[in-house]
């Protein structure tokens, strides 16, 4: 019999602050925020759901769909690569391009993900977890290297963390991380730009401009990405991929961090509008 998975908020409080009482108000406030009873709604309707048709079914439950531009730059020549992308939603755009690929590619995609997911037990057959926040641990490291050699894609967002508002206004990832550069000529392996269509709501961008602004360190928005979600249903979204980077372009003539940025605008130039 397959173990159904549920979310309980009040037992998270609990492990995380055993001596404190958390007021009852802030755990309803943070039962609606993360959609804790419809969540577990969805857990309870599908037991034993897994992998790649539990994003199938997670995504037709929000009743998104999606267009693909660009998809003749999908490689069909049996080389493993490193698909690399924006990171507007912080969620359903990584089940997006992980259902799009997966497909593509009769599931030979594994997802980098930042290692609290890991916790999402029905994917945890697709991810593969990054420490975003600290030191990789040596179980991590083994299994993001292993991953490499492995035969299948890497799906990545170098950014790691989702996008945020910038000066004018434009919605855009951080600076985008260097491992990816250091990683495709350590095993080379192209490299496949992807730019995804979308964006969370005002609430989310000023949040975090607000909490920047105030020096606040803890990530408050990680908070309502659940919540941001859930506001992305029934959208529709544009997914670009650009023409694939031979892994040799990566040479000294700019510092691997140089090189990422570089790799980030080819990202960025699929923008329309």
């Amino acid at each position: 019999m397959e173990e159904i998975i549920r979310i309980d908020i009040p037992a998270v409080l609990k492990s995380k602050a055993p001596n404190k009482r958390v007021p009852k108000f802030l755990v309803n406030y943070l039962k609606k925020i993360v959609h804790q009873d419809e969540i577990n709604h969805f857990f309870e309707t599908h037991p034993g759901c897994k992998d790649f048709d539990f994003l199938a079914a997670t995504l037709d439950y929000f009743q998104v769909d999606w267009s693909v531009e660009g998809e003749e730059n999908l490689p069909t020549d049996g080389k493993q690569y490193i698909f690399v992308s924006n990171h507007p939603l912080g969620g359903m755009d990584g089940m997006v391009l992980a259902l799009i690929l997966g497909r593509k590619y009769n599931g030979k995609i594994r997802v980098l993900i930042n290692d609290l997911l890991m916790n999402l037990k029905p994917l945890q057959g697709i991810f593969v977890p990054v420490n975003k926040t600290g030191a990789q641990s040596k179980k991590n490291v083994h299994l993001v290297d292993a991953a490499y050699e492995s035969d299948n894609h890497l799906l990545s967002f170098p950014a790691g963390a989702c996008s945020r508002k910038q000066k004018g206004g434009i919605i855009a990832d951080w600076e985008w991380k260097k491992n990816f550069i250091a990683k495709s000529i350590q095993y080379q392996r192209d490299v496949v730009p992807i730019y995804f269509e979308g964006r969370n709501s005002n609430f989310y961008y000023n949040l975090s401009r607000i909490r920047l602004a105030l020096g606040i360190k803890l990530n408050l928005e990680l908070f309502y990405l659940a919540d941001e979600m859930f506001r992305q249903r029934g959208k529709h979204f544009t997914i670009r991929f650009g023409k694939p980077i031979p892994w040799q372009t990566f040479d000294k003539t700019r510092k691997p961090q140089e090189w990422a940025q570089w790799v980030k605008a080819q990202s960025y130039a699929m923008r329309k509008g």
